[in-house]
């Protein structure tokens, strides 16, 4: 009679772990998930940040193509990565809009007129207070992967990896590069490469002994 009680028990042990087991993981890889939105919602707004920017600028530097083109492009890359779940390709588009936005400011360096206008500045500082936001959410979300990666990889916790189907996640890394700051040539004129500086000419021979 003992022996069935005691099989019982141990049975029920194994159970009552094992769902515990894969509760822990399965609340741990949904904190990551909703941290990963939490991302989401920052580079959205950032996004949604630069056509304001870009009709503010273009009224003072209607000729800087290259640089409405880049941001534009940019911006369409965030939100395609805003929509999918690949962290490495939301870093990417996080430091391409990045880069973007320097060659911005670099334009409002030659325009005094945009860099004092109320819309431009209101512009920066609601960029500024979404980037410190996204950094905030980055850390959040990096904190709660690396609780996840820890709990996946060891001791009893990676038995219920397969059962509950969580596996560790990419921690949300910027790519190198992303603060070198850029070039920008401001009109043609500027672009064109000043002139070598013309060879000293060539001494004059000496004349012929008498």
């Amino acid at each position: 009679m003992l022996i069935p009680v005691i099989v019982i028990v141990i049975v029920v042990g194994l159970v009552g772990f094992g769902i515990i087991g894969f509760n822990k993981l399965r609340t741990t890889d949904i904190g990551a998930q909703e941290a990963l939105g939490g991302i989401d919602v920052q580079l959205t707004r950032r996004a949604d940040l630069i056509p304001n920017l870009v009709e503010t600028v273009k009224g003072y530097a209607a000729h800087e193509k290259g640089v409405f083109e880049e941001i534009t492009a940019a911006r369409a890359g965030m939100q395609a990565a805003a929509k999918g779940t690949d962290v490495a390709a939301k870093a990417a588009a996080d430091a391409a809009l990045n880069q973007a936005l320097l060659r911005v400011n670099a334009v409002a360096e030659a325009y005094p007129d945009l860099k004092a206008s109320t819309n431009f500045l209101d512009l920066q500082k609601q960029l500024a207070d979404t980037e410190n936001q996204l950094s905030f959410a980055r850390q959040f979300y990096n904190d709660a992967v690396a609780t996840l990666n820890k709990l996946t990889q060891t001791i009893p916790w990676l038995l219920f990896t397969g059962i509950a189907g969580v596996t560790k996640r990419a921690f949300y890394q910027a790519p190198a590069g992303q603060d070198v700051a850029p070039t920008v040539s401001f009109g043609a004129a500027d672009s064109i490469a000043p002139p070598a500086p013309e060879a000293p000419a060539a001494p004059p021979a000496a004349p012929p002994a008498p």
